[in-house]
């Protein structure tokens, strides 16, 4: 077994992952290791964008538009701490090099489902690949960050109660042991244990098996959300999603007789379980969406990846519909952790859709996913970063 000593091991390089290495100081050794190749992450498949709270008047609906979504079961605290610090997340990402629509040197901002304003930003309609890629590179710049692909980890090293770094895998079989100070799990969700889901297949809760196993508290396991919203294929495998910002932005929901059939800008799982309905009513495997109300040159420049691959698939969206379905999208349950991201136990950390600090409740509200990953990380982050002060100030 090869063994590594390091000050900080990060399972996972999605957006959490990489946020929280690029907050933490530069004089730490940081180990980051994926399961897969390093675009394999679901961070880069995220469409629609991210949230914001535009000023201090947006405060009051950007809370209750989550809390309703969430079915008022969302840890009030913890949304809070997501909208106020949505902000300065927004201003981290843009210095480093992440590109938002603009129009005469403003944002401009799209709306979806269960928002009562538009609040969103984005980038065409691959945000997620967008703000991945830059942090990517940003993390690619710092020595003190060794990233390892084609690595599964298999356990966490456990002395006393506390959690001492983890086991892990290569592609070729070797073992690896991997000592450390602090371990963060940023591994993802669950869809790869899911026939139909948007997910890459190899997210399939690697975190929640091994926290199970040290007794390390979990919340909400039964918390899954279902997109209502999915490019419906014959073929197997990951599904296509069809972002919510194009209902946003004015595509509707038909029947098979072409008829309107639910509000298209409820929240997901009502829009799904409509949907659901109406398939068994019609006796279909999908139903029919329209983008008829969207210009052709709004869908070019804001949906250039979902024009394209719906054409590879045969449809062109801007001369007619498209069938839907659902698929598993989003696991908002959990390894339990704090405002600060930490576990039950003591030096681990969960971020990202891994950890579940109740700001989702039993719904997630549409693009809060990829903010609250990066403000939860770079609480981590800040909490380490002053442990490591604090230690090295009592030995000075």
């Amino acid at each position: 077994m090869k063994e590594r000593k390091v000050d900080v091991v990060i399972v996972g390089t999605g957006v959490s992952g990489l946020f929280h290495a690029l907050n933490l100081p530069e004089d730490k050794r940081i180990l980051m290791l994926t399961k897969a190749d390093l675009e394999s992450s679901d961070s880069f498949l995220a469409q629609g964008g991210i949230c914001v709270m535009r000023d201090e008047t947006d405060y009051d609906s950007y809370f209750e538009d989550t809390m309703k979504a969430g079915h008022y079961e969302n840890r009030k605290e913890s949304v809070d701490i997501m909208i106020r610090s949505s902000r300065e997340i927004i201003d981290d990402l843009v210095s480093y090099g992440v590109d938002f629509e603009k129009k005469n040197g403003e944002f401009c901002y799209t709306r979806e489902g269960a928002h009562s304003k538009p609040r969103i930003l984005f980038h065409e309609d691959i945000t997620g690949k967008e703000i991945t890629s830059k942090l990517l590179a940003q993390v690619k710049k710092r020595a003190n960050v060794e990233i390892l692909e084609y690595t599964t980890m298999t356990d966490i090293i456990e002395e006393a109660g506390k959690c001492c770094g983890i086991y892990a895998a290569e592609q070729d079989g070797d073992q690896l042991k991997i000592e450390a100070d602090y371990t963060i799990f940023a591994s993802g969700g669950i869809g790869g244990r899911y026939e139909h889901s948007t997910n890459f297949p190899h997210l399939t809760g690697d975190a929640l098996e091994v926290a199970k196993k040290h007794d390390i508290r979990l919340e909400h396991l039964d918390y899954v959300q279902i997109h209502p919203t999915t490019l419906y294929s014959e073929k197997p495998g990951r599904r296509f999603l069809i972002s919510e910002s194009v209902r946003g932005e004015g595509a509707v929901l038909y029947n098979k007789d072409k008829e309107r059939f639910v509000n298209e800008l409820l929240p997901r799982d009502v829009v799904t379980k409509a949907i659901r309905e109406q398939m068994a009513k019609d006796g279909t495997k999908y139903v029919w969406l329209s983008m008829e109300h969207i210009p052709e040159e709004t869908i070019l420049k804001h949906f250039p990846n979902i024009y394209e691959h719906c054409l590879e698939e045969g449809y062109d969206v801007t001369k007619e519909c498209i069938p839907v379905v659902p698929a598993q999208h989003y696991f908002m349950g959990g390894i339990w952790v704090d405002r600060n991201s930490h576990t039950s136990m003591a030096h681990l950390f969960a971020v990202g859709e891994t950890s579940c600090n109740g700001v989702h409740g039993a719904n997630r509200l549409a693009s809060n996913s990829l903010l609250e990953s990066l403000v939860f990380a770079k609480r981590a982050a800040n909490c380490i970063t002053e442990e490591y002060a604090r230690m090295e100030k009592e030995t000075a």
